[in-house]
């Protein structure tokens, strides 16, 4: 009798170890699940999709928000320092931010995770971060897909991707068309680099040798700045919105006026962080920084001037927002003022 060779596990793919960790993630879910919480009486995570049960929120007109986003190369200095716990973080920070743009609240999130090969722990570590940014968020790791692809990925190599989705009654959604001639552009510090950029960083830190508070400051995950947008829309205090993310400030903030209006930005108003200050020195211009970087602003609002008191009663003391500019009707589509003060 023929010997058999082959197996899918000879090729790479271990189907017992995804299994293992499924039924460590369906574990996770239930004890964080509460009596009421939105989900129907089926297994939150093992099925073929996911239900969340949304007749009972109660908002008039509800309109479901989506979006989907990365970590892009910041996994490669968690893989580079052998911390991932906080990646998780990033993902789903880079998702709830976007929905939070809108005006909607996060309800549920599902991840991608794709690995050459799959390493349980390493996959608990990145899935703590899931949950902890979800618990921050308030919203619900409902499912997901772990994907082993020998040959797609080296042995240690991963990625990851976020999918969200959040609800926002029709009359309370944040857009572009609320904008007012004369209305006031807020910064909200970041709490470092976040999630973009991170191809340059790699760059610039090549081989060097990094210290521990450096690996901390490399890694630390994205703020999620949910809570305190969500109390701004709830009070209707706030025209639109912008999470700075690829492209920076400026890119960002136009996909947040009407074509009609224009920016203007005293560019010496910003506060730049220390890590911002460091990476200034590696030869990269003004333009570049900020183009690249979120520069010590991680989401931006626009909102009357009337409303910029009540604005900063709802921030902690290290997210205050400040103004760095305002809206106008000039020819000019964007004008910076003077230069980022480093």
């Amino acid at each position: 009798m023929k010997k058999i060779q082959n197996s899918y596990k000879k090729s790479g793919v271990n189907i017992s170890l995804a299994n293992r960790l499924v039924k460590h993630i369906s574990k996770i879910s239930k004890k964080n699940v509460k009596k009421r919480d939105n989900f129907l009486d089926e297994d939150l995570i093992g099925g073929f999709g996911s239900y969340f049960d949304i007749s009972k929120i109660k908002i008039k007109d509800p309109v479901i928000v989506s979006c989907t986003d990365g970590v892009g190369t910041k996994i490669e200095l968690a893989n580079k320092f052998k911390k991932y716990d906080t990646i998780g973080i990033d993902l789903v920070a880079m998702c709830v931010n976007d929905l939070v743009v809108q005006g909607a609240k996060p309800l549920f999130f599902l991840d991608y995770i794709a690995v050459g090969k799959l390493e349980i722990n390493k996959a608990k570590e990145i899935l703590k971060g899931i949950f902890r940014g979800c618990k921050i968020s308030k919203c619900k790791l409902i499912g997901g897909e772990t994907a082993e692809m020998p040959g797609v990925y080296s042995k240690d190599k991963f990625d990851l991707a976020g999918f969200s989705v959040g609800i926002v009654s029709k009359k309370k959604i944040l857009t572009k068309k609320n904008v007012k001639n004369k209305d006031i552009i807020l910064a909200i510090p970041s709490n470092g680099i976040h999630s973009n950029g991170y191809s340059l960083v790699r760059k610039i830190i090549g081989k060097k040798k990094i210290n521990k508070n450096m690996k901390n400051e490399l890694l630390k995950p994205t703020k999620i700045y949910s809570e305190e947008i969500l109390n701004l829309t709830k009070k209707n205090l706030i025209s639109s919105a912008a999470h700075i993310t690829g492209g920076g400030l400026v890119e960002n903030l136009l996909r947040s006026i009407p074509e009609n209006l224009n920016l203007n930005i005293d560019l010496s108003k910003i506060k730049i962080g220390k890590i911002f200050k460091l990476l200034k020195k590696e030869n990269i211009s003004d333009s570049e920084m900020l183009r690249t970087f979120n520069c010590g602003i991680g989401f931006c609002i626009i909102a009357p001037e009337k409303n910029i008191k009540k604005i900063k009663k709802k921030f902690s003391k290290n997210y205050i927002p400040y103004e760095i500019g305002y809206i106008s009707k000039d020819k000019k589509k964007v004008n910076l003022f003077k230069n980022l003060i480093w």
